[in-house]
């Protein structure tokens, strides 16, 4: 066969293999990553021998990781750098440099290695961490954006940067001590000069050029610009010295600051996904099963090294840059693995004699397997983070870094989140007179608030303490303009847990999380380019003489119905897969509805699960294998019914006594009603069964909170305090007059909040 041809077979090979494994691997709920790599073991060297052109496929998968940083320098933009500029330098700099000095004295000492030189050599493999395969995991999680995607992503940059560094000097580590100055004041020279005239190229020539290809609208031609230019830098880089995707990676920056960033990114984007793939595939060739076989006892025993030694390193690090330590503990399990820029280093490394063939190969062996880990560890971090007494030491650790003055702590407006889209909420409201506070993490902003004296609470809104000091409970209405979508969630639900009739109003950052946001309790879910479409709707319709009334009528009527008239319709496998990625993030699960379930028959709406139990219902398969994303209030539950529930553990616990029928369930006829006890209560200091002998107890106590915490359903034995917040069911009257008897001092009678709140709210 004709050499040119037998690359076409085996590029043909490469990207079937890849589907089929990528498929195999969705099939099993698995991360797609994990079938490219596989399916490069089966096709590689190792394993079937079916690939034949094997140094071309590398030298084009290569492209993969250039789009990849390329992609990701364009998303990134040197003012998302600039926020987490000081744990990118300071952390990753410490860290590369902790690493190394670590695995030196580690390795010597076991004698791993013969000479100081060879542990450095070794320190600065293990240093590095994966770009490609962490950006591919945040990425299929909607995570780029979070503060552990950001500080990772950050980290990972210097990390590439000092790949350079590394490559320069490694000829160096045998020699004199003055060669090895001299080779690392070469390659900083060299990534100076390299900055500096990106910042020149940067500035006065990429605008200009991708106006000029603007111009053509051509979509061809402007792709084929912005490839020459990411690829030409990238091989310049090269020449210097550097590595390929750090050009690429800089090209991107370059390109972030340009109006045209956003088309850009969009013509790359297919391109960036299909070489990628190559690039997955070609470290799946790389890997020998039969060696990783005949080594497992020592390779598993390197790999959990490697895991736990550099989540050590990174996650006092992160902790101590004064990130949360949630963000500390997922970015240093995040980055525990080995780069695979670690196999040019260990390539150039047996060069050189540094290391053995054996060496070398236990360290792609071991490689290997981290990389294969790390789509598992990342998936499984929420549920780690979720375990009853890491989440409990979480909680206590999420207390507010600092907190102004003096806060409005009655009807105020708390918003969360004071990036661009906060910001001016907080100057429309306060142009109203109305109180404001703002939740923000970012210490920048922190000072932007100072400097503007708008009152803030500098934390983690998702924290149920830094909502509690916003006054959340107490306030009239809540904001939430967070940049990740967990962050989101979590924030929606413990805010509501504070004040279950909150006004509460959520930026949707994708049109995918619009429905769940619903289901968790938002009041008005707002979606950017929605609202948008539906501004630049008005003003052409307007201009057509179109009347401003009916445009603003049906403009009001695609905002009722949650923007469905412009969403992308998907099929039910997308909205299914959706639904399990949701839930995966939060503490859920499949509940099957009981037998004679005093649910069954019910409406959503009747049943009100989020204001009774806590949880949220968002997804019912029904016996015959008919699936309901997103129930309205009008589903009626039906026997057999399987549930997807999110909530805490407790949360989950009452919903299932709820739905055995153990506690009672409202009807026409039963109303519930939230009461604060105070100092004056009759019933402070006594049980909940004391309740039983008085001559109204048909009132039942569904839960109670207390300090942040929510008690469903509890038992007689309960003492009641000064504080707490109880949920009362029973009819109006006797609510109304049990109140009287547990409120003496009151003059008036609040009427209790019915169960039906809203008929048009979804449950």
């Amino acid at each position: 066969m004709q050499e040119d041809f037998r690359l076409i077979v085996d590029l043909v090979l490469v990207l079937a293999v890849a589907a089929g494994g990528g498929l195999l691997a969705a099939l099993c709920r698995q991360p797609v990553l994990l079938g490219y790599l596989v399916g490069g073991m089966v096709i590689g060297p190792a394993g079937l021998g079916l690939i034949k052109e094997l140094i071309q496929v590398e030298t084009l998968a290569q492209f993969g990781v250039a789009f990849l940083l390329f992609a990701l320098g364009v998303e990134f933009s040197f003012s998302e750098l600039k926020k987490v500029q000081v744990i990118s330098l300071g952390g990753g700099g410490l860290q590369i440099v902790l690493t190394i000095l670590v695995t030196t004295l580690v390795s010597l000492s076991v004698g791993w290695v013969s000479s100081p030189a060879q542990g450095v050599f070794l320190g600065a493999i293990l240093s590095l961490s994966s770009t490609a395969v962490v950006l591919k995991c945040l990425m299929e999680r909607n995570e780029t954006q979070t503060p552990q995607g950001q500080v990772m992503l950050g980290i990972l940059v210097v990390q590439d940067l000092a790949l350079g560094l590394m490559l320069a000097v490694l000829p160096a580590l045998n020699q004199p001590a003055e060669s090895l100055g001299i080779a690392v004041a070469t390659a900083l020279l060299r990534i100076g000069l390299f900055a500096a005239g990106a910042i020149v190229v940067g500035i006065w020539v990429i605008p200009t050029l991708l106006r000029l290809l603007a111009r053509t609208e051509s979509r061809e031609l402007f792709l084929l610009g912005v490839v020459a230019l990411c690829l030409g830098i990238a091989l310049l880089t090269e020449h210097l010295g550097l590595s390929i995707e750090m050009g690429a990676f800089v090209a991107g920056l370059m390109i972030s600051e340009v109006e045209y960033a956003d088309q850009t990114l969009t013509y790359v984007e297919p391109l960036r996904d299909i070489f990628a793939t190559l690039f997955f595939v070609s470290i799946g060739m790389l890997i020998d099963p039969v060696f990783l076989w005949n080594n497992l006892e020592l390779i598993l025993g390197l790999v959990a090294l490697v895991l736990v030694g550099k989540f050590l390193i990174i996650t006092p690090l992160v902790k101590g840059f004064g990130y949360p330590l949630k963000t500390a503990i997922v970015t240093g399990l995040g980055l525990a693995q080995i780069g695979e820029f670690s196999f040019v280093l260990a390539s150039e490394g047996q060069s050189l004699g540094l290391v053995s063939r054996r060496v070398y190969l236990l360290i792609l062996g071991t490689t290997a397997v981290t990389l294969v880990l790390t789509p598992f560890v990342l998936r499984l971090v929420p549920h780690l983070l979720d375990l009853p007494w890491l989440k409990r030491f979480l909680d206590s650790s999420s207390e507010p870094l600092e907190v102004a003055k003096e806060l409005p702590m009655q009807d105020h407006v708390v918003i969360c989140g004071y990036g661009g889209v906060g910001r001016n909420l907080v100057r429309l409201v306060q142009q109203h007179g109305l109180p404001v506070v703002v939740i923000d993490q970012s210490e920048s902003r922190i000072q932007q608030l100072r400097e503007a004296g708008v009152p803030y609470v500098y934390g983690n809104a998702a924290s149920l303490h830094v909502l509690e000091t916003a006054g959340v409970d107490k306030a009239r209405s809540l904001a939430i303009a967070l940049p990740d979508p967990m962050s989101i969630r979590l924030c929606l639900k413990r805010a509501l847990e504070l004040s279950p009739e909150l006004d509460l109003v959520v930026r949707a950052n994708q049109d995918k999380d619009i429905e769940l946001l619903y289901q968790l309790g938002a009041r008005e879910v707002v979606q950017p380019e929605f609202e948008a479409s539906l501004e630049l709707a008005t003003h052409l319709l307007t201009g057509m003489g179109v009347s401003l009334s009916s445009i603003q009528e049906e403009v009001q009527q695609i905002r009722n119905h949650h923007y469905l008239e412009l969403r992308p319709t998907r099929s039910a496998f997308q909205i299914s897969r959706e639904l399990k990625l949701a839930a995966g993030d939060m503490n859920s699960r499949w509940y099957r509805l009981p037998k004679e379930s005093p649910l069954t028959g019910m409406t959503l709406e009747e049943v009100d699960l989020r204001y009774l139990t806590g949880v949220s219902l968002i997804a019912i398969r029904r016996s015959k294998g008919e699936e309901i994303a997103y129930p309205d209030a009008q589903t009626i539950l039906e026997e057999g019914d399987r549930l997807l529930v999110i909530g805490t553990s407790e949360e989950l616990a009452a919903f299932n006594e709820l739905a055995k029928g153990k506690t009672a369930v409202p009807d026409e006829n039963m109303l519930c009603h939230w009461l604060m006890l105070n100092a004056d209560s009759p019933v402070i200091g006594q049980s909940i069964s004391n309740l039983d002998s008085h001559p109204l107890c048909k009132v039942q106590v569904q839960a109670i909170r207390r300090d942040g915490k929510f008690f469903w359903f509890p038992n007689g034995s309960m003492d009641l305090q000064s504080g707490d917040l109880l949920l009362l069911c029973g009819s109006y009257s006797n609510i109304n007059q049990l109140q009287q008897w547990l409120m003496p001092t009151q003059n008036k009678v609040v009427p209790p909040v019915p169960v039906v709140i809203e008929t048009e709210r979804l449950i």
